[in-house]
């Protein structure tokens, strides 16, 4: 007996969730005992009705959405016996793409049927920022915080261009900034462009700003960009695509437990892609708090 509530941000990727959403619960129906459909009419009321969904005990919280979206399914779903189903219909998609999902929603969601009807399971490790909430895939703050921020106020283009033309735009500004950096291991401080934070290996619509992130190894992925001007930047910039990036000198990269992002410059730190509060933050890894159908 399976108890699938499934979560529609019908805003997502510009109404596409609200196009496919009456073909995705087809789709997802004859896989399930019982099929809920929630449709959220704001980002908080999102929240809500996730956490509404876990607490009325479905095994299953199936998002259709993007990933602010996802994140918010992750908040409620962390911790709990409610796995979490991605079905993807936003501009950047990470999380289900970390998940081996097609992209497209109704590919993604005839996978998550397979995955049900095979009772498949996979226990995922979380970000946890201190005094916060979780997150799934990529904690970042700097060059590319700042970044989001405009990606976020910015209605065009569609997809992952968008974020490109919003890095073109924010090189105009760009200065390092001293950043602090503290583990079990030392305290470390850098003139840097940003550090990233990284449970999976992607953000930003499949840029590999982690590339060796492993979500099932108990661990974070930390990635600075040290002190870069805009012609060097601009140079780092395509091997981002590629997670060649982190073959340059001014990257450098380590694994922790924790980390503790400080210092006097101004930043403000996103994860999954969602503002969350400026620098200092700390943040944990906490492995296995999340169980996704894949």
């Amino acid at each position: 007996m399976t108890r699938l509530a499934l979560l529609v941000s019908p805003a997502s990727g510009a109404w596409s969730a609200a196009r496919v959403a009456g073909s995705v619960a087809a789709a997802l129906r004859p896989a399930v005992t019982e099929l809920r459909a929630l449709t959220a009419g704001s980002g908080e009321h999102l929240a809500q009705l996730a956490k509404a969904a876990v607490a009325d005990g479905a095994d299953v919280l199936a998002v259709l959405g993007g990933d602010g979206a996802a994140h918010a399914a992750v908040q409620a779903c962390a911790g709990s016996a409610t796995a979490l189903a991605v079905i993807p219909a936003g501009t950047g998609n990470d999380l289900a793409s970390a998940l081996g999902l097609p992209g497209g929603s109704r590919e993604a969601a005839a996978a998550v049927v397979s995955a049900l009807r095979a009772g498949a399971r996979r226990r995922l490790d979380l970000g946890r920022i201190a005094g916060g909430g979780y997150f799934a895939t990529v904690l970042c703050a700097g060059f590319d915080s700042a970044v989001n921020e405009r990606t976020n106020r910015m209605r065009w283009p569609a997809g992952p261009r968008r974020y490109d033309l919003a890095i073109l735009a924010e090189l105009a500004g760009l200065r390092p900034r001293q950043l602090l950096l503290e583990t079990v291991s030392g305290r470390v401080e850098v003139e840097a462009t940003l550090v990233a934070v990284g449970n999976t290996t992607s953000y930003g619509g499949g840029i590999p700003i982690c590339p060796a992130a492993d979500p099932t190894d108990g661990e974070l992925d930390v990635t600075v960009v040290g002190a870069a001007s805009r012609r060097l930047l601009l140079r780092i910039l395509p091997t981002l695509r590629t997670g060649g990036h982190v073959d340059h000198p001014v990257v450098s990269t380590f694994r922790a437990r924790k980390v503790q992002l400080g210092g006097d410059n101004g930043w403000v730190a996103y994860a999954d892609g969602e503002r969350q509060a400026r620098l200092p933050v700390t943040v944990r890894a906490v492995p296995g708090a999340l169980t996704v159908v894949a």
